[in-house]
């Protein structure tokens, strides 16, 4: 009889505990990660925060997606890269193998998205650059994609402003030969100036991270050039305007994308003012829609006279393509999701109409912005 009873008791036990979990796991949320690799630390850090406002802010709008008739939580899962190429790689692969994540976005620099790409690639995991412009971040990978205009274009878009815009016949270059963003469009620039019957005087290099530019900018003065395109960091890029004034250097200064970051402002002061640059976005021309919504919510957020960065308006883009592909995959699968993010056509975004090509680039307008009276101001759209 003891046998028995204990028998019974054992086996009853078992049952609530089968019970138990079953009910327990039945009750489960359901999550799906989004990871995002961006610089928080090191010299990009600045360039990697304003995008991540963007992505947290869509994130807080849009915590849920629908997979399968079920509501599934979205989970960010976030990583420092430490401006690192190296590190970014491993930040990538922290992302995949510890924290399963099944879409990821980032990052801040082309250079950190490139060491990336071949991981994303052989794990078959979706990633979404937001403002990596160098044409190499998407080419031959089938799993990278970005919600930003490319350098061919941008390159092509700032020479032309020299040309046309700024009658300039000759123009000087000075590169950040540390980062492949500032090499890949200076190129581009060379290439279409060239070709519009320009003269490149000088080209000048420097390193991430450098302090004294005299020399170089000793060359250009010689050469006298109309003006000077300088796409880089928007430290260094901010040190170069000041010293260049200081050298009694006048001409214009034109640079990318980078240089829409407060900190250009705050380092460069009023030896940046006049300085014209390309990007993504303009929140004066955000009248209605989705990209009304963004800088209404953008301001409640993050205060009502906070400027918004143009990579802002790009992180909160990315994120939200990246739940419309999970919504139409309707599946964890990420080979799936990533089918659907090269489906995407005419998708509303804050910064416009987003659509992949076959290289998984977004075809897009560029602003033309300069600084004036300490802040940033809209000069015009160029299409593609």
């Amino acid at each position: 009889m003891k046998k028995i009873v204990c028998f019974a008791f054992i086996t009853l036990t078992a049952i609530c505990m089968f019970l138990g979990c079953a009910k327990k796991e039945a009750s489960a949320e359901k999550v799906i990660k989004i990871g995002v690799f961006e610089p928080l630390t090191g010299a990009n850090a600045a360039g990697g925060a304003l995008e991540i406002e963007g992505v947290r802010l869509a994130h807080s709008l849009f915590p849920t997606v629908t997979i399968n008739g079920e509501e599934y939580k979205v989970d960010l899962v976030i990583a420092d890269n430490k401006s690192d190429k190296v590190e970014a790689a491993n930040a990538v692969q922290r992302l995949i193998d510890s924290d399963k994540v099944h879409f990821i976005l980032g990052s801040w620099g082309s250079g950190f998205s490139i060491a990336a790409g071949e991981i994303v690639r052989q794990a078959e995991v979706p990633a979404m650059g937001l403002s990596c412009t160098n044409p190499l971040v998407t080419a031959g990978n089938d799993y990278y994609f970005r919600t930003c205009f490319i350098d061919p274009f941008q390159g092509t878009v700032m020479a032309n402003y020299a040309s046309r815009e700024a009658g300039a016949k000759t123009a000087a270059i000075v590169r950040e030969v540390s980062n492949d963003y500032s090499v890949g469009l200076a190129k581009f620039f060379v290439d279409r100036f060239t070709e519009l019957g320009g003269s490149i005087v000088a080209e000048v290099d420097y390193n991430t991270g450098d302090q004294d530019f005299s020399a170089q900018l000793t060359t250009i003065k010689d050469m006298n050039p109309d003006v000077i395109f300088a796409p880089g960091n928007y430290t260094e890029s901010a040190l170069i305007a000041k010293q260049a004034r200081e050298l009694g250097i006048t001409v214009p200064f034109l640079g990318g994308d980078t240089w829409e970051t407060p900190e250009l402002i705050t380092v460069g002061r009023e030896n940046v003012e006049g300085v014209v640059f390309s990007s993504f976005f303009d929140e004066t021309a955000a009248t209605d829609g989705i990209a009304k919504l963004f800088v209404d919510e953008y301001h409640k957020m993050y205060g009502a006279d906070k400027e918004i960065a143009a990579v802002s308006a790009l992180g909160f883009d990315g994120y939200r393509v990246a739940l419309d592909a999970i919504a139409r995959a309707n599946s964890t699968d990420t080979k799936v999701i990533r089918d659907a993010v090269a489906a995407t056509k005419d998708f509303d975004g804050a910064t416009g109409k987003i659509t992949f090509d076959a290289n998984g680039d977004a075809t897009k307008d560029a602003y033309i912005k300069t600084v004036e009276n300490g802040k940033f101001k809209f000069l015009t759209i160029v299409e593609p």
